[in-house]
């Protein structure tokens, strides 16, 4: 057999610290490393996207635009990734074309260079704006398929969307497993499906919640993956991902060796215990989410909307029915037409579980979000949504069968004509189409520090005059 380097994208900046402390990690904390991780030759550093966006702006008091051009200025030699939601951006809404466009174009000026594209629902009308937007830009574009499983998700479902994406003009495939829900066999047999079925580089995503992710990525390196994402091991296990020492020493001297250094990566480990143990002792990080969970096996729950359930019942003082709603999450999805458990869905399906069993009568209380799913406000379901529970939830409002986004009005200008007091730079206008609230209250603080600092130097010009 021809030797094979297998390439390794690092995720302890991005989807690690998402999955193990709510995406808290402070750009203060990556700067100390960032020059020994470019040294390393990742493949890529995953590092902006996903939640990232959201934190950033909400709990961090950052500029998620400004932490990108930190990284990479920082990050000079090292292709960076960021996650993308399709036609939800990074928000949690469908966006009008015209803001998709110039959010990806100001990405891709801002130093991103590989834009990993997927949607919830898997349809690939939520995609292609967004693939033919990174490729105009010259960004990779790699488009996910939403793992998951159910009696519609076969291989024959997930090579039939593979042909879909390839054929939509993305550079390379990913599967992303956010639901840790892959078997080592399971992994094997798909991968050299999609293999056979098409020409491109295939990357992948699973998570530890089960334990079986570094058997997934071995039997999925075997089977022809080119591409392994993995966090270093402070930041790996549990909800995260295999550590990526572990990775690395088990290919290495093997015809799929990584080519990765042990003793560099060493380095990297050495700075991320410092931090794990710091995030430990403040509260940040529990124990308990490094531990496996095969419930992820049996309820298909992200380890991220587990902890979002029990949350959500704690708040209603309901926490002892954590186990009924664990068990009414795969009857809502099957309702709702079997979407894949991942952002959005994964909040809708499972809020409207605890709605569910708190509320002591099934659907007794939906939200927007949950009406939107199954008015087809999102896209179109893997699986028909049955006529007669469409009408019990949405009544005679008509469902959308197309794009949602053509439905959808040019929106840019009008985002601009809302806020031009508090535009400092192009990218302002994109983090107020995402997070309008959130948005406007960080922008806030950022002119009251400046206006703080501004005063500060006029007190010490005035001093130095007066001297």
């Amino acid at each position: 057999m021809a030797k094979k380097k297998i390439l390794v994208t690092e995720t302890a900046l991005r989807d690690a610290h998402q999955s193990l402390i709510a995406t808290r990690m402070p750009i203060e904390d990556m700067l100390p490393i960032l020059d020994k991780m470019d040294k390393i030759g990742y493949h890529s550093i995953e590092c902006w996207g996903g939640a990232t966006f959201d934190a950033c702006l909400r709990f961090l008091n950052e500029d998620p635009w400004e932490r990108l051009r930190i990284l990479r200025k920082n990050l000079p030699n090292t292709k960076l990734q960021m996650l993308f939601r399709g036609q939800n951006m990074l928000g949690y809404r469908h966006y009008a074309d015209d803001v998709l466009e110039y959010f990806v174009q100001r990405t891709v000026a801002n130093g991103i260079d590989i834009i990993r594209i997927f949607d919830a629902l898997n349809d690939i009308k939520n995609l292609q704006v967004a693939i033919k937007a990174a490729k105009k830009e010259g960004a990779h574009a790699q488009v996910a398929i939403s793992y998951t499983t159910g009696p519609v998700f076969t291989h024959e479902y997930y090579v039939e969307y593979a042909k879909r994406i390839a054929d939509a003009g993305a550079d390379s495939i990913c599967i992303k497993d956010m639901a840790a829900l892959l078997t080592p066999s399971e992994t094997y047999s798909l991968v050299k499906e999609i293999k056979k079925a098409v020409d491109l580089p295939i990357q992948l995503h699973t998570h530890y919640t089960s334990g079986l992710a570094s058997m997934c990525l071995l039997k999925g390196i075997e089977a022809g993956v080119d591409i392994i994402d993995t966090a270093i091991s402070p930041l790996a296990l549990g909800t995260s991902h295999a550590p990526t020492e572990s990775m690395v020493a088990a290919l290495a001297n093997t015809d799929y060796d990584t080519g990765l250094d042990l003793v560099a990566l060493s380095e990297v480990r050495e700075y991320f215990m410092t931090l794990r143990k710091k995030y430990i002792d403040s509260g940040l990080l529990d124990p308990s989410m490094l531990a496996t969970d095969v419930k992820a096996l049996i309820y298909q729950v992200p380890g991220g909307m587990l902890s979002n359930l029990l949350s959500q019942l704690k708040q209603a003082g309901k926490a002892d029915q954590l186990t009924a709603v664990l068990e009414e999450v795969p009857r809502v999805r099957k309702d709702a037409g079997y979407p894949p458990l991942v952002t959005p869905t994964s909040q809708i399906v499972g809020t409207q579980a605890v709605f569910n069993v708190i509320m002591g009568e099934r659907y007794k209380m939906c939200n927007d979000q949950f009406k939107g799913l199954v008015a087809g406000k999102y896209g179109t379901t893997p699986v028909p949504i049955d006529p007669e529970f469409r009408k019990k939830i949405i009544g005679d409002e008509p469902a959308i069968d197309c794009r949602p986004a053509d439905l959808l009005e040019p929106e840019l200008d009008k985002l601009r004509a809302e806020i031009p007091e508090w535009i400092e730079q192009e990218e302002d206008v994109l983090s107020y189409a995402q997070f309008p609230k959130v948005a406007l209250d960080f922008f806030k603080k950022r002119r009251d520090k400046k206006i703080g600092i501004d005063s500060k130097n006029a007190d010490l010009e005035n001093k130095i005059h007066a001297v």
